[in-house]
């Protein structure tokens, strides 16, 4: 299956303790769907939420197409994604949790479908971070260690 990636949120890694992932369908109007194909789009500062059995995609920013004149599109419109209900429910249960959220971790094309990566994730706190960091510096150093050994 081809799978083309139109812009991925770098930050969540940092930022967020990823749990679980899923793959959801977007709900799109045809100039939103062009402007992703050209890449214009960015997934930062955007979360997901259930809402009344829906999960709907906030603040993903989708350029206006060039050529959509008056059929143009809000930028950052909510968006709707498509889940089988026992996901929905699932993740219902799962963001009423204290420290659960939903964030979408990239955003491509499967099949010539528009998808999202969304992830269900725990917020880090900087102590965290510190230790990612300080864990991935040391893993490049043996890395480099390894290579001049060789």
């Amino acid at each position: 299956m081809p799978v083309k990636v139109v812009c991925e949120n770098r930050r969540a890694r940092y930022e967020y303790q990823v749990l679980e992932t899923f793959e959801a369908g977007m709900v799109l109007q045809g100039t939103e769907v062009k402007s992703l194909r050209a890449g214009k789009a960015s997934l930062q500062d955007s979360f997901a939420r259930v809402e009344n059995g829906e999960v709907w995609l906030y603040n993903m920013h989708i350029s206006p197409y060039e050529a959509g004149n008056r059929y143009n599109h809000d930028p950052k419109r909510p968006r709707k994604l498509l889940l089988h209900y026992r996901e929905i429910m699932y993740l219902w249960g799962r963001t009423r949790e204290k420290g659960l959220t939903l964030v979408p971790l990239k955003c491509y094309f499967r099949d010539g479908k528009a998808k999202v990566e969304l992830a269900l994730a725990k917020g880090k706190k900087l102590y965290d971070r510190r230790a990612d960091m300080a864990e991935r510096a040391a893993r490049r150093e043996m890395e480099r260690a390894l290579k001049r050994r060789q």
